[in-house]
């Protein structure tokens, strides 16, 4: 359960954290700079969250050893590469979906802009 809440966290910080960057590289004819100076706090507040979830995710991979060396004195070994295989997994198909869900709703976003400009 911590591990994908911390992956959805580095996920989510990681996404912000480039749109905000876009926003910045990509500012429109009139972007005052008030608006620079709040995003560039921004920027550094979301790059400051995401080293901390970065530690977070550390510390969650240091007690996933921890349990992975207490759950193969139990298990067989079979069933230990199955376990081992399940948390390696894990993450990777919760990237995946939270990437997949990205991919949506920027669909649903073109499909409605597109549906306004006919």
């Amino acid at each position: 359960g911590d591990l994908d809440k911390v992956v959805n966290l580095l996920l989510s910080l990681s996404g912000r954290l480039a749109r905000v960057e876009n926003a910045l590289s990509a500012p429109g004819p009139h972007a005052a700079s008030e608006d620079k100076a709040a995003l560039r706090e921004k920027q550094r507040l979301l790059a400051a969250q995401l080293e901390d979830a970065k530690e977070l995710r550390e510390h969650v991979g240091r007690r996933e050893e921890a349990v992975g060396a207490m759950v193969a004195r139990y298990l067989p070994p079979e069933q230990l590469q199955d376990y081992r295989h399940f948390v390696k997994m894990k993450s990777a198909l919760t990237a995946e979906q939270r990437e997949l869900d990205e991919k949506i709703k920027l669909g649903q976003e073109q499909l409605r802009c597109l549906r306004e400009s006919l």
